[in-house]
């Protein structure tokens, strides 16, 4: 039980450290663990294993993929692909179903985006639209913000899943099918919370000096725009598929094959590849450490250097022997899923990044999945995505989506809490309430 004590009072010193004294997530994740190490009476050697077993692992795998998701993403922003998008979702719901086809633009864009990228992609056309009607500014935007929310937690290739989910080790393809159902199915209530609530919310769009929007002529269509997001998840479709306990395709060469180009770091290398074709011209620049490959990499270093702390940290704990004490300590209780549910939305809330959320919760989560019962391979999909649902939550003034949201639309702080930060809560408890009935049928 010491050990437990321990983990509490270096997560609670981890906290301190990025709200209180506002130490970047990736020192404070190494040194909580380093401190972690020592308290529990781990050897220097054991420390420095775990130091450099966690990192590594991290930066040969998880590193890439976060790495060749922030490229596509910034290529499809970059091209103006994403609004290609964007419009085109909005022609098929329908004008007359604004924040329906808000919402929906919302949570297809941050599947490859950050969710403040999309949200300030986003903003003009919301803002458009809330101009020609009668519908509050606060209601357009704020479906955006939740509609991004929802996927940007759940489905890969955002970071915090991608980074999850190789943490516990879930599968990549399993990840992403189970998360667009469950955060689908999370949008219906958020609708229903923008329609009847966030509409009464009066604010009306201010006309502003803006930048230029890149010409319709200049963007790529709308085949080229989906062809980077939707080629590689049907190769992780295919892998999985091929791979599927009675081998639906058989054995031989085709399942090998799809199998090495279904790997996440593979087909997540190939919608990097085709987004370079979005540009009408692909001048070599745009590749060159200054260009929008050189963005991109500045963007991606961050979420990946945190997320090696974060795995320190998980094989810090891992290799002191807490899992035992876990499973020793919760034979009576039967926290299952839940348990890394609320871990993430309590850092959530605390410190208001959902990657760093997530990160930390899936390193103190790893090595507990046999304590708590969760070390299937389908109970790892879903405790990934039971992660991302409480990260999900609750985004306020701590959390940078909050001020964009806020900022953009003129909303006070206490609109916004009603508004962007209550939807949130919704589409967390949505999302996990969906989750805990997929877990009976699964159990």
């Amino acid at each position: 039980m010491l050990a437990l004590a321990f983990l509490l009072l270096v997560l609670l010193l981890i906290l301190v450290a990025i709200i209180r004294y506002d130490m970047h997530p990736f020192l404070a994740l190494l040194g909580g663990a380093i401190c972690y190490g020592f308290l529990v009476g781990m050897e220097g050697k054991a420390i420095l294993a775990s130091i450099t077993e966690g990192f590594g692992a991290v930066m040969g795998n998880i590193g890439l993929l976060i790495l060749f998701g922030v490229i596509l993403g910034t290529f499809l922003e970059k091209t103006g692909g994403a609004m290609v998008i964007a419009e085109k979702v909005l022609a098929w719901v329908g004008e007359k179903s604004v924040n329906l086809s808000l919402l929906l633009s919302g949570w297809v864009l941050s599947i490859p985006i950050f969710g403040d990228s999309t949200i300030l992609m986003m903003n003009p056309i919301a803002k458009s639209l809330s101009s020609k009607s009668s519908i509050s500014y606060a209601a357009t935007l704020v479906a955006v913000s939740l509609g991004a929310m929802a996927s940007h937690s759940l489905i890969p290739p955002t970071p915090g899943p991608i980074a999850a989910a190789g943490i516990l080790g879930a599968n990549l393809g399993q990840v992403i099918l189970y998360g667009g159902v469950v955060s689908l199915i999370a949008l219906i209530p958020l609708h229903f919370f923008v329609q009847k609530w966030v509409t009464k919310i009066q604010v009306r769009p201010i006309t502003l000096a803006t930048e230029v929007p890149i010409s319709k002529a200049e963007r790529p269509s709308f085949f080229s725009s989906l062809l980077p997001i939707l080629v590689p998840l049907i190769l992780i479709f295919l892998a999985s598929l091929a791979t599927y306990p009675p081998k639906p395709l058989g054995e031989g060469t085709l399942p090998e094959i799809l199998s090495f180009l279904g790997s996440p770091i593979i087909a997540l290398l190939v919608g990097a590849l085709l987004s370079f074709t979005l540009p009408k011209k692909l001048d070599r620049k745009l590749l060159s450490s200054s260009g929008w490959v050189g963005e991109a990499l500045v963007s991606a270093a961050p979420v990946i250097f945190i997320t090696g702390a974060g795995a320190v940290f998980g094989k810090m704990l891992q290799n002191s022997g807490i899992g035992e004490v876990v499973a020793s300590s919760m034979q009576e209780a039967n926290w299952g899923i839940f348990l890394p549910f609320l871990l993430a939305f309590g850092l959530k809330c605390a410190q208001g990044s959902t990657t760093v959320a997530m990160i930390t919760t899936a390193s103190i989560v790893a090595p507990l999945l046999t304590a708590l019962g969760l070390d299937s391979e389908s109970m790892k999909v879903l405790t990934t995505l039971a992660i991302g649902s409480g990260a999900l939550a609750i985004s306020h003034a701590n959390d940078s989506a909050f001020w964009v949201v806020t900022q953009l639309s003129g909303m006070s702080t206490k609109q916004g809490n009603l508004s962007h930060s209550l939807g949130t809560l919704i589409t967390s408890f949505s999302a996990m309430a969906v989750l805990y009935l997929i877990s009976l049928v699964m159990a």
